[in-house]
């Protein structure tokens, strides 16, 4: 049997196991099996490894980052962003990706606009090291934001009106909103949203998060993240079948 997973902590709901099982039972997969490996540390990820059949894991939060040390190998982009999400193991040996990269840049440039110029970051996670590379890549321009303020981040308390009209891409990559806390939003100042606004949310559940729909309210175009879990997860099948 071949055996795929997702480490993590909670995983209560996982977009992951849903996807991959259905995906093993329409293309008749009857060898393969996805499980949900919840770990309060990450140095249980080490009892995780000795389970037969493994050969390749997916990583959330909040172990992205923490994930490195275990690897024997990891692509340029993890080296430089520093937080992997997929895992192939091969020949005993662990080697790390980040398929957030390719999920969240092919989901964004569907909606992204050329007005859509500077960017702010909601996160500084795993995630978020993810939305910086590829805008990066994109040439946008963007700040990032954080409960407290550091040399690399605003606090949310710092986000005036200005920088919130002159910042039309604004990305959450926090789990504020996610099921079943819906009542929860990032916050930021949503009268000063406008239809030249686009919010992208990485959460998928709720489909539509408070954050998406104060957004929409505006007249902003909306996305939510599950396009990119789908992106992330063909991406993780290849390289783990390569």
């Amino acid at each position: 049997m071949r055996l795929f997973g997702l480490i993590g902590y909670p995983l209560s709901h996982s977009f992951s196991k849903k996807y991959f099982t259905e995906k093993f039972e329409k293309e008749k997969l009857s060898d393969c099996v996805y499980e949900n490996f919840p770990i309060p540390t990450i140095d249980q990820l080490r009892e995780v490894l000795l389970k037969p059949g493994l050969e390749g894991f997916n990583i959330t939060i909040p172990y992205k980052e923490q994930v490195l040390s275990y690897l024997d190998e990891m692509t340029e982009i993890v080296r430089k962003i520093r937080a992997c999400n997929c895992v192939r193991i091969l020949n005993g040996k662990l080697y790390g990706y980040n398929t957030d990269v390719i999920g969240f840049e092919n989901s964004l440039k569907k909606k992204l606009k050329p007005f859509h110029s500077k960017a702010l970051i909601l996160g500084t996670g795993g995630s978020a090291r993810a939305v910086q590379f590829v805008l990066n890549q994109l040439g946008i321009p963007f700040k990032s934001v954080s409960r407290k303020p550091s040399a690399k981040s605003l606090s949310y308390e710092q986000l005036t009106g200005d920088i919130i009209r002159n910042h039309n891409l604004i990305i959450n990559t926090t789990p504020l909103g996610m099921f079943p806390n819906v009542i929860q939003a990032p916050p930021i100042l949503y009268q000063e949203l406008t239809p030249e606004h686009f919010l992208f949310d990485l959460l998928y559940n709720p489909e539509k998060t408070l954050f998406l729909k104060k957004g929409e309210e505006r007249g902003a175009v909306i996305q939510n993240g599950y396009e990119m879990l789908v992106l992330q997860a063909e991406e993780n099948w290849k390289i783990w079948n390569s």
